[in-house]
């Protein structure tokens, strides 16, 4: 195609044109143009996967503990029952594995919890534990970890 425009520069021979440029790059010599490929179909919207949730220490707490309930059973009257089984109290130390910050977090939490749910005169966990039925108990863990998840902690 040949456009000629009046922009007062001397017109350049195409030939010697390529030939300069082809001595400062002497690579291949690029193939016959093709045919351009189809366009990509574009998404109507965007997909964008929300932040992967990653659990603050108490909220992490909590869930093993009550894991480690799922899995080894609850019991009332004692930390550690015979068959493996423990109480609230004694599912957060496994849990926590250490009494840190974590583990004391996340038992204010689930005592306060229990007192949302069963009245203020729950004083300790062991007390409202031994009080409770399993389904109790078990309503006042799962709140916990809802409540520790919303306040990211």
């Amino acid at each position: 195609m040949n456009t000629r425009t009046q922009n007062g520069f001397t017109p350049l021979d195409q030939g010697l044109y390529e030939a300069a440029f082809q001595l400062l790059d002497p690579g291949p010599q690029p193939a016959a143009p093709q045919a351009p490929a189809a366009p990509l179909p574009v998404p109507s919207s965007p997909a964008i996967a929300p932040p992967a949730h990653r659990p603050g220490p108490v909220e992490k707490t909590l869930s093993d503990a009550l894991g480690f309930l799922d899995t080894h059973g609850w019991a009332r009257h004692s930390l550690i029952h015979p068959e493996g089984a423990r109480c609230s109290i004694g599912a957060l130390r496994a849990a926590a594995g250490a009494r840190t910050t974590a583990y004391r977090d996340a038992g204010n939490l689930l005592l306060d919890e229990a007192r949302r749910q069963h009245g203020k005169k729950w004083q300790t966990i062991p007390h409202w534990n031994d009080s409770h039925t399993g389904a109790q108990v078990r309503s006042v863990w799962e709140a916990a970890i809802h409540r520790a998840h919303h306040l990211n902690i």
